[in-house]
């Protein structure tokens, strides 16, 4: 199956139910607490004092009632015989229920999203996947359990927040490369949510799990249904209303046109287990045997012997066969299944388990790990591996589990098993050759047939892509020199030596050739397609699909391949002008027999600046395009914005790229130069060449989604869209130990190249990003305070003492590089922030490293010093937010954040840097509390750094 929705889509967002149910969850709001300059707070008195005090459960239905009307800092609007509300009266609002940013973001966010495609087997069919938009923060509020390291909705038996569609509709291809009507799927139950859409092998039949809301108290489980696709009629896959789907790990796969594999949820089980009133004993974890354990600070871990119970509980799955003429026969115990692989011809199953002993540091991923061969009637036929426990996976890059890993099926086999085997012990910080090996056997080996070796690598195993026995690339890698090699292997010879086909680096975007386009078998695998250039021809050559990286930007491309001589022949080249083009698929990959050029049929897309994506069907041997799709412009508002790829250049010499977008109809030369938002994300490079290459195009469609920074195009801002910031370790040099330096040259070359070209007001720019990006803001307003003049940062770490074995791409521990550590750590450098800073995180944010306690606790650092800060704190929010009413909120925090200290700035910036300059000499910061705090609700999807925020404030108000 061809799921070209993860093609499409630039977002996912989280499902949630079709209603919502603000009566069954209480709702926090945001929490939000002031800190008032010193001469303000004496005016103050308790009546004023108490009546701040953050409300709670304000009902949602309050929040639609709230209408910015357009006003530049999205406050609640009045009607024309009420004054505007002074400074002091908004803000005593802010801490008072949900709120939504002005109508010209609102209506972006909020417009219908675009269905996802998925094409049929045989692509005759295509089928739009309906999906609605944004959540209710109802759904976020259903009760999870969080179990080694995984998030349960108990309810549904599945995985919490997961999204789902809303309807199918069915297409029929037409000859010509049209669309015939429409024909909805139908049968299912009015508000059903929609997951696991599988197309049978044969195209005849869909299966997909339903969900309906019920009552409160009673089930909501997923059942699987089949769809017969020639009628679109959909029927329940079990008579029984009592088999229902367990998707916590996998959930159900065809094992042949008629027959499916079902995790169930076992119809022995009972109520959940109780958690006990009074513990047995003490929480005691040990290392009496003195073993080297260092782990990232993974969330949502077991932590007793009632959560292991818990898991089990949820996690256990009865397998069960089910064919489409009502046939169900159990096979398997009930145990913790979690992935279900049929070989190619059907004859067997891949069956993989965890089990006991857990543990409490680690997630389920590295629980002791069980693969068995069954036959597809569910006979057990042979252990693989039991690979143990593996707490002690070292934290180094490229470390991996010891043991057989990725363990799979060929493709090109009817039934052939491949693995690979490290050398290393799974510590890449050992030196040795060869360091993986690569492994094939039948599935039933003869006695005392031993293991073959296919390949043997010196860098880390990547993956394989299978052909034929003539055919296969084996891929390679090290992250620490960013080496990467593809090897030319023939499976089936003994007599053929490997060979190295490229050898690259992966940083290197302008040597990429690309990577083989693939064409389905009957037994539904995808291996390398083979062409001729004609039914005479004899030579065959694979399809190199490349993204085409120059220093003008990305030109796709197909380039016909000699595996044997290397010589290559461009036969498809994406439009430089206006559009950007790039291949999805194979559309001709059907057909038995040799694939011809003369009858290649490929799906690509095709986009602009001003025109979304739409998808065509191209035809050899006259390349005609057949469009397929006619999405309509998801913003018409923005249609006829500006975008640019720009170039400039670090002092270091690094040549640096952006893409800058001005507002529709924005002309520097009459309307002057504009408030900017820069939003940016680190990266780490071990070249400066590299480093300055130009990723991207500049024709691509700007998709803005729910947290967008292109949003504040709206409100007339300019955007600096992922200038880069590159921090280079070159040799034996770690980035990170210049990471600051870096920071601050890559932020200054930006800042000066939108004020050279006079769209930036020099005093109105503003820094943000989420995740490590928000790491990179708060880092760039402690160390460069005269560039920016306020901040957003959103889901950030702060502190990297809290993450000492290693973060983001640093393999180091705090204690081998406790200067780096500490000197990245804004946190270390709260005293030097001076200008605003909005700090959002999610209350329930499960990424390693990003903890909420992160943003806490950098805020109070920065209130400590009577910084000019905000914290938002979103009820229910992970790493990235998903609720109509947290992100609307996250939307208006920033936008009243960027009117007040961006647009209304009247600082000077010489004598920001001035004072910076000064502030550094002395060694010391003015810390006097004359600044602006809070606390409270909202969110957005960003990462891990802060902002820079103004550096004064007239009025404020106390909470």
């Amino acid at each position: 199956m061809m799921h070209l929705h993860k093609v499409y889509h630039r977002l996912c967002l989280l499902s949630v139910s079709s209603r919502s149910s603000p009566s069954i969850f209480s709702l926090s709001p945001p929490v939000i607490v002031k800190l008032r300059p010193v001469n303000a707070v004496r005016s103050l008195n308790s009546t004023s004092m108490s009546a701040s005090k953050f409300r709670y459960l304000v009902p949602i239905n309050a929040v639609a009632a709230e209408d910015s009307g357009g006003a530049s800092n999205g406050s609640v609007s009045s009607s024309s015989s009420t004054p505007p509300p002074t400074e002091s009266e908004d803000d005593l609002t802010l801490g008072v229920g949900y709120h939504l940013p002005p109508p010209e973001i609102r209506d972006i966010v909020d417009a219908p999203p675009l269905p996802a495609l998925s094409f049929s087997p045989h692509r005759d069919k295509i089928l739009f996947l309906k999906r609605r938009s944004l959540p209710p923060l109802a759904e976020l509020a259903r009760p999870e359990e969080k179990l080694a390291g995984i998030r349960i909705d108990g309810k549904c038996n599945t995985r919490s927040r997961m999204s789902f569609y809303i309807g199918i509709g069915i297409h029929q291809l037409m000859p010509d490369g049209t669309l015939g009507p429409e024909k909805e799927l139908r049968g299912y139950p009015d508000g059903a949510k929609i997951n696991f859409v599988t197309w049978s092998q044969d195209g005849r039949h869909l299966a997909f799990s339903i969900r309906v809301e019920e009552e409160e108290n009673s089930s909501s489980k997923l059942r699987v249904w089949v769809a017969d696709m020639e009628t679109g009629n959909a029927r329940p896959l079990f008579p029984s209303p009592d088999i229902c789907l367990n998707a916590v790990f996998d959930n159900f796969v065809w094992v042949n046109n008629s027959t499916l594999l079902v995790s169930t949820i076992p119809l022995s089980r009972g109520d959940p287990p109780k958690k006990p009133l009074v513990p047995s004993g003490p929480k005691i974890q040990t290392n009496e045997q003195k073993n080297i354990i260092q782990v990232r600070t993974f969330q949502d871990l077991l932590k007793d012997e009632y959560d292991e119970d818990l898991f089990d509980y949820y996690a256990t799955t009865q397998l069960v066969l089910a064919s489409l003429d009502g046939t169900v026969k159990e096979i398997g115990p009930p145990t913790v299944y979690t992935s279900l692989d049929p070989s190619p011809d059907g004859k067997y199953l891949l069956i993989s388990s965890i089990h006991r002993p857990y543990s409490f540091i680690v997630p389920c991923g590295r629980f002791p790990k069980k693969v068995d061969l069954w036959t597809s009637d569910g006979q057990f036929v042979r252990e693989i591996c039991d690979l143990p426990l593996a707490e002690d996976i070292p934290i180094a890059f490229n470390s991996v589990r010891k043991g057989m890993r990725s363990i799979n099926w060929r493709a090109d086999k009817p039934s052939a098993l491949y693995w690979v085997e490290t050398q290393d012990g799974g510590d890449a910080k050992v030196e040795v050759s060869p360091r993986d090996i690569v492994y094939t056997e039948p599935a039933e080996p003869l006695e005392g047939e031993q293991p073959a070796i296919l390949h043997q690598l010196d860098l880390r195993y990547g993956g394989i892509s299978w052909c034929d026995d003539s055919l296969a690339l084996v891929y390679e890698s090290w992250y620490k020199t960013r080496r990467t090699r593809t090897w030319v292997i023939s499976p089936g010879s003994k007599d053929s030596s490997p060979r190295i086909l490229f050898d690259r680096s992966s940083e290197d975007v302008y040597s990429d050739p690309g990577s083989p386009m693939f064409r389905r078998t009957p037994a539904g695998t995808y291996v390398i397609a083979k062409i001729k250039k004609s039914h005479d021809d004899e030579s065959y050559y694979i399809i190199l699909n490349g993204s085409g990286a120059t220093p003008e930007g990305n030109i796709p491309f197909l380039d016909l391949f000699d595996i044997n001589t290397g010589s290559k022949e461009r036969i498809w080249q994406s439009d430089k002008e206006k559009f950007y083009e790039s291949v999805v698929a194979l559309m001709s990959d059907q057909e038995k027999g040799d694939l011809c050029l003369d009858q290649l049929k490929i799906l690509t897309s095709k986009e602009s600046k001003t025109e979304n994506t739409q998808y065509y069907i191209l035809s050899w041997p006259d390349k005609q395009a057949c469009q397929i799709t006619n999405f309509p412009h998801p913003y018409p508002q923005l249609e006829t914005l500006q975008k640019e790829m720009i170039r400039y250049q670090r002092k270091d010499g690094v040549q640096m790229t952006a893409t800058l977008y001005l507002p529709p109809g924005y002309d520097p030369s009459k309307d002057g130069p504009l408030p900017c938002l820069v939003w940016s994300y680190p990266g780490e490079f071990k070249s400066k060449d590299a480093a300055g290459q130009v990723r991207g195009s500049p024709n691509e469609f700007p998709g803005i989604g729910a947290t967008s920074a292109l949003l504040w195009l709206a409100r007339r801002f300019a955007i600096l869209s992922g200038p880069t910031i590159p921090i280079i370790g070159e040799g034996d040099e770690e980035a990170n130990d210049r990471y600051v330096e870096q920071l601050v040259a890559s932020a200054e070359a930006a800042v000066e190249e939108v004020i050279r070209r006079g769209v930036a007001h020099p005093n109105k720019i503003a820094v943000g990003g989420h995740s490590y990006g928000a790491f990179m803001t708060a880092n760039l307003l402690a160390h460069a305070p005269h560039l920016f003049c306020c901040g957003v940062a959103r889901s950030g770490a702060y502190n990297r003492t809290l993450t000492p074995f290693g973060f983001q791409n640093e393999d180091r521990t705090l204690w081998e590089a406790t200067s780096t550590y500490v000197e990245m750590s804004p946190f270390m450098s709260a005293n030097k922030i001076k200008k605003p800073i909005l700090l959002i995180h999610g209350e329930e944010d499960n990424n390693p490293g990003t903890l909420t306690m992160q943003s806490d606790r950098f805020f109070n650092a920065l209130k400590g010093h009577g910084a000019l800060c905000r914290l938002v704190i979103l009820p229910y929010e992970s790493h990235g937010y998903a609720a109509r009413e947290s992100i609307m909120h996250v939307l208006w925090e920033t936008d009243r954040w960027l009117q007040k200290y961006c647009v209304s700035n009247t600082s000077d910036v010489k004598a920001d840097l001035d004072a910076s300059k000064d502030d550094l000499s002395k060694g010391t910061t003015d810390s006097e509390s004359k600044a602006v705090v809070s606390s409270g609700g909202g969110g957005a999807e960003m990462s891990d750094h802060e902002c820079e925020g103004f550096h004064s404030i007239t009025r404020s108000s106390l909470w």
